[in-house]
């Protein structure tokens, strides 16, 4: 299972989820895209492009995950420090490792980070 883990602002554009995803080294492999239960709906337009499934995650599935970078406002609010690098490892499921740090897209509305996992 390869999973691309997002965070994204409100009224994030479907160019900006494509933007970040790329820059995150998404290709065809991703299997699944992960967000917070509270902001799945605004990945949906994604998903459909790629004909992929959405895991929404709770706010309690992120508290806790080991990410490769730290926001100090992510940190407070879900006790992780990346929403995208924490999703894409609660998705991936136990013993998932992320490829890399979580990526920008260029508008900066929009982080997408890529997990590989046994699901």
């Amino acid at each position: 299972m390869i999973v691309a883990g997002f965070g994204f602002r409100s009224g994030v554009t479907l160019a900006a989820l494509q933007d970040a995803l790329a820059r995150a080294g998404g290709s065809g492999e991703v299997t699944h895209l992960a967000t917070l239960a509270a902001k799945a709906k605004g990945l949906a337009p994604l998903a459909e492009v790629l004909g992929l499934p959405v895991v929404a995650l709770s706010d309690a599935a992120l508290t806790g995950q080991a990410t490769l970078t730290r926001s100090d406002r992510v940190q407070a609010m879900f006790g992780t420090g990346s929403v995208a690098e924490a999703a894409a490892l609660a998705a991936a499921g136990q013993g998932a490792r992320l490829r890399g740090p979580r990526a920008v897209s260029a508008d900066g509305t929009a982080t997408a980070a890529i997990a590989e996992g046994s699901g």
